[in-house]
């Protein structure tokens, strides 16, 4: 399965549109871009695999590999990246502002059933971010 962001990008954050074969799931937000810097900066466009992943802080969520220079890329809920985000990126269901939105763990909770349709399937799940 191929998940596409559409980003815009501003000064104090990055809203996107996230698309499953080119239907609206959701919205994103991220930090601003600041040359793909640790814990400042979204991460570059490009492609990536994305795998499920659980941990105690954000229960069921997802893992986006092999970002270049940059590790433990998560997919999580948040409702404002400058506050929240550390490099993730997080699902919203509307936007409420430059990298700020509502509803964040309904949105991830979208993406997760789609995701797992797609794992349940044997099939691997790309993300593919441009602006």
């Amino acid at each position: 399965m191929e998940i596409l962001l559409k980003r815009s990008y501003f000064e104090k954050g990055t809203n996107g549109a996230l698309f499953v074969n080119g239907h609206l799931i959701c919205f994103m937000i991220e930090l601003p871009w600041r040359e793909n810097k640790r814990n400042i900066s979204c991460i570059p466009e490009g492609r990536y695999e994305v795998v499920s992943r659980f941990s105690p802080r954000f229960k069921n969520h997802l893992h986006v590999l092999d970002v270049p220079g940059r590790r433990l890329i998560l997919i999580h809920p948040a409702n404002d990246a400058l506050v929240d985000l550390e490099g993730c990126l997080a699902p919203v269901s509307q936007l409420s502002g430059i990298s700020k939105g509502w509803n964040s763990k309904a949105a991830l909770n979208k993406l997760l059933s789609l995701c797992y349709q797609a794992y349940d399937k044997k099939e691997k799940v790309f993300i593919k971010i441009s602006n």
